[in-house]
């Protein structure tokens, strides 16, 4: 199996593996987190987070079938922790200390989006 071949696979696999996660969370959410007494806010930014943790695991599936699977791929997986990541912590720890890594997350997802351009 070539580098190219090798790199499509494991992206598959962490999409499928980060999607079933993203689901997950979405439970957790809608049964867990939704019945604390959380405020709106933190509530929204959970939401968010778990929306584009779901959307951007659908876009690592695409990633075998771009020109650079491992560039992308990576982009993508960076922008989803950096972006995702400080979200889901600051909705169920309510400290937002890691805020400040989801523009550059943002960033990263868009540039991932770009880096599937064939």
């Amino acid at each position: 199996m070539g580098a190219r071949a090798g790199a499509g696979l494991l992206f598959r696999r962490l999409g499928a593996l980060s999607g079933a996660a993203a689901v997950g969370a979405s439970a957790y959410g809608a049964h867990g987190f939704r019945r604390s007494d959380r405020d709106d806010y933190l509530k929204e930014l959970y939401e968010t987070a778990n929306k584009y943790h779901l959307f951007h695991s659908l876009a690592l599936l695409a990633v075998p079938h771009c020109r650079y699977p491992m560039m992308a791929g990576s982009i993508l997986l960076t922008g989803m922790g950096l972006f995702c990541g400080p979200l889901y912590y600051n909705a169920i720890s309510g400290d937002p200390t890691f805020n400040k890594a989801a523009p550059f997350g943002g960033s990263l997802l868009i540039l991932g989006w770009l880096a599937l351009v064939p």
